[in-house]
């Protein structure tokens, strides 16, 4: 019993400190680019995101999925970690040097000469941030997740302060790229700090074979999201204006800070948590319906109020020549509200070492990605936002056939423990809607339609007798916690 109150405390607190990370980070994060993004126009963010798919796969080879070994793995030596760290220095440096030299492609590519040398600087991100992969995983694999909120917090503002110093200097879209290296840097430094272990620089070929074994079927995996993520800003990019990837840029952070918050606290938590007990798997699978569970409460009424505000919102803190974005983020909140739910069913994946099935998985939903792409793309920026809604939908059934055929709670399962919470975002978002219907000014709409949509879910759940909102206040509480485990 002493060991599950202990495995309960170190969850509980996981889960705060990693909340606290998050929100805060990305707190931090969302007003440091609304400040900019009244300062610098639409291009330069469309700038930004041409090149977003260049760093994205370059970052996925240099994690290469072996931290999520290091995590997975029981019995850890210091070689293991001196391993992680040679190779991705390594692979870091490669890559850098790659996008070094094709820099003036990419910018011919685009048409935008300016890319070249911006490629070359914001590239240097990729190896610091390698710098830092194995301190995050050994901080991870002890659930010292109050080192990394610290790090996390400290770097976004610090590099937040630079960035918006030289956004009101007029540097432009340089005040992003320099942003972007200053917080990894500073993140970097902190992590190292923190962190118990420095490397020996050993490597150690039977560590690697295995870590890797592990790891490249996500790395595959990784590689395959990222593209399938980024591809949207290289066509939006190269088939449209780059005001119009900047626009589209703008709203997809506002969904992703929103739905990507809550996915990255449950997959930084439940990873090494759903691990510590994957030799239980009554344990195990209690906790992941949980968390399916709760994971929906929290984020069906945010992503809603997200669209239902999306003007008001848009309009108050971008200004009028942001409007385009509205439409585009009414679209991608609805995209993304799945999405919570499916990390945690391709993270138990992870836990019970089925790193293959995780990438056949992704691999299956390839064909639905490029029918739908396909077919979005002549119809414009908002066509292809409509289509990400299809793809996320049916996705999110894909991923939980597995967890469904394992352990018995498929998609449809998992929509019926949580219907109720569908209903009352329902009834939530028509309250709203009707309040706002009768509202003028922007101020009151927001702020109003927020209060009211937070007291209208409240009543709903207690009507429909919802558990998850006891549960909250229990998880918040300092005595017992009975969240994961009832």
């Amino acid at each position: 019993m002493a060991n599950e109150n202990s495995l309960k405390d170190t969850a509980k607190k996981g889960f705060l400190w990693s909340a606290l990370d998050k929100f805060a980070a990305q707190a931090g994060q969302f007003v440091i680019s609304i400040v900019l993004a009244r300062i610098l126009v639409p291009e330069d963010f469309g700038l930004i995101g041409m090149l977003s798919i260049f760093i994205a796969i370059s970052d996925v080879f240099v994690n290469s999925g072996m931290s999520f070994g290091l995590i997975q793995k029981q019995e850890r030596s210091d070689v293991d970690f001196s391993t992680v760290f040679v190779f991705n220095l390594l692979i870091s440096i490669l890559f850098y040097l790659g996008l070094f030299v094709c820099a003036p492609y990419i910018a011919d590519f685009y048409e935008e000469p300016i890319l070249s040398p911006l490629t070359r600087v914001l590239g240097f991100s990729i190896i610091v941030n390698a710098l830092a992969v194995v301190q995050r995983s050994k901080l991870t694999i002890i659930m010292d997740f109050k080192s990394i909120a610290k790090a996390n917090i400290i770097s976004i503002f610090g590099g937040g302060a630079l960035g918006l110093v030289l956004g009101f200097l007029g540097y432009g879209v340089w005040a992003l790229a320099l942003q972007t290296i200053t917080t990894a840097t500073i993140a970097v430094i902190l992590l190292w700090y923190l962190s118990p272990w420095k490397p020996s620089l050993k490597f150690s070929k039977s560590s690697f074979n295995y870590l890797f074994n592990f790891g490249y079927k996500l790395l595959l995996a990784g590689l395959y999201a990222q593209v399938l993520q980024n591809i949207y800003n290289l066509i939006i990019g190269k088939s449209y204006t780059t005001a119009a990837l900047g626009h589209y840029t703008r709203a997809k952070s506002f969904a992703v800070i929103s739905s990507g918050t809550l996915s990255s606290i449950m997959q930084q938590v439940t990873f090494p948590l759903l691990a510590s007990v994957q030799d239980d798997e009554v344990r195990m699978v209690k906790i992941y319906k949980k968390l399916i569970k709760m994971s929906a409460f929290i984020v069906f009424p945010l992503m809603t109020l997200l669209a239902v505000l999306s003007e008001p919102l848009v309009l108050l803190l971008l200004k009028e020549k942001w409007r385009p974005v509205i439409p585009l983020l009414q679209w991608y909140a609805f995209a993304r509200i799945l999405y919570p739910l499916s990390v945690i069913n391709m993270t138990i994946l992870n836990v019970v070492g089925r790193s293959d099935l995780y990438l056949k998985v992704d691999l299956s939903k390839f064909p639905l990605f490029i029918i739908v792409l396909l077919i979005s793309i002549p119809y414009g920026v908002e066509a292809m936002v409509v289509g990400q809604v299809i793809i996320f939908f049916f996705s999110f059934f894909i991923e939980a056939y597995l967890p469904g055929k394992m352990f018995d709670y498929g998609g449809f399962s998992q929509l019926k423990d949580i219907w109720k919470i569908i209903i009352s975002t329902i009834l939530m978002a028509f309250t709203v809607l009707l309040i706002n219907n009768f509202i003028a000014d922007l101020y009151l709409q927001f702020f109003i339609g927020g209060i009211m949509g937070i007291i209208c879910y409240v009543i709903f759940c207690l009507i429909f007798k919802i558990p998850e909102l006891k549960e909250i206040k229990t998880l918040l509480r300092k005595d017992k916690i009975k969240t994961f485990e009832k």
